[in-house]
């Protein structure tokens, strides 16, 4: 049997949190559920003030409650819900340290030569110009605030690598990768970090359902799709990300602890884009060269 990866460190997780956000105001896109939930969450256990800013609005107003933050209902394709976003965090806390751009859509599947330009066209207005609004108002938020900031957008592994999501779905993420860089260039004068952080393989509700659709196996839960990444797409084997890993990385990269740290986009993929594991067979010794 093949050795595997524990999921996570049992003494790590029972181990009291410190406070390396305290008094820090964020929002978070998307924050309703999924990533975005995990990082709400983890952020306001780390002392934020977090805006969860969703279109899904039971879950998001619940979720705000249980962690002592403000919600607000927002389409990142819609520039003024965006704004009003960033003004509910300034009125709320007259300030704004943190922005979480994750809200995504997974768009149409499919071959390129029959793409719904209509469907495209939609998850480009929620993928990038979702980002685009989310850095233009928390960017003048944090320039008017003096104080710096840090920006983070949630990218993916089909932004580096292709073959890992749909046409249209690499094309947004791919864009938010140059985008984070060039904003970086501008931002970094203010104090004002902007990275990227690039989940693989994360069993999201968005990605278990294009499982379910893609395979036909409408029963498909969680567990089975991470079990799927863990054995075919990383170099961890047996070992698949959370939700909870990526909210890790976002309280990193939101810290003092990523204060050098910007232009940057951090993958979370076990090594898959970076190494081939089907070839591993070449590192085992053959029974003369041990002999």
């Amino acid at each position: 049997m093949e050795p595997s990866i524990p999921m996570h460190d049992e003494d790590e997780a029972q181990r009291p949190p410190s406070k390396r956000l305290a008094n820090k105001v964020a929002v978070v896109t998307g924050g309703a559920r999924g990533i975005g939930a995990a990082t709400a969450k983890l952020l306001a256990q780390h002392g934020a003030h977090v805006v969860v800013a969703d279109i899904l609005d039971e879950l998001g107003a619940t979720l705000a409650d249980s962690i002592g933050g403000r919600y607000i209902h927002c389409d990142v394709s819609k520039e003024a819900d965006v704004e009003s976003a960033v003004e509910l965090a300034l009125k709320w806390k007259g300030r704004l340290d943190i922005m979480i751009n994750n809200a995504g859509v997974p768009g149409p599947p499919g071959s390129i030569t029959t793409l719904d330009m209509k469907q495209v066209m939609h998850l480009l207005s929620v993928n990038v110009l979702g980002a685009v609004h989310g850095i233009k108002y928390a960017a003048a938020a944090m320039i008017n605030g003096r104080r710096g900031g840090s920006i983070i957008c949630t990218s993916s592994s089909a932004g580096i690598m292709g073959g890992l999501g749909g046409h249209a779905y690499t094309l947004s993420k791919a864009a938010i990768n140059g985008l984070a860089r060039s904003a970086a260039c501008e931002l970094g004068v203010h104090g004002i970090r902007v990275n990227n952080i690039s989940p693989h393989g994360v069993p999201s509700e968005m990605l278990v359902d294009s499982y379910r659709w893609h395979l036909g196996k409408m029963d498909m839960t969680a567990e089975d799709v991470g079990r799927i990444v863990g054995e075919r797409g990383s170099s961890l084997r047996g070992r698949w990300a959370t939700v909870e890993d990526v909210a890790e990385a976002a309280l990193f990269m939101a810290s003092e602890d990523a204060g050098f740290i910007t232009g940057h986009n951090l993958v979370l993929d076990g090594g898959y884009t970076s190494a081939v594991s089907t070839m591993s067979f070449i590192y085992q010794n053959r029974d003369k060269d041990t002999a």
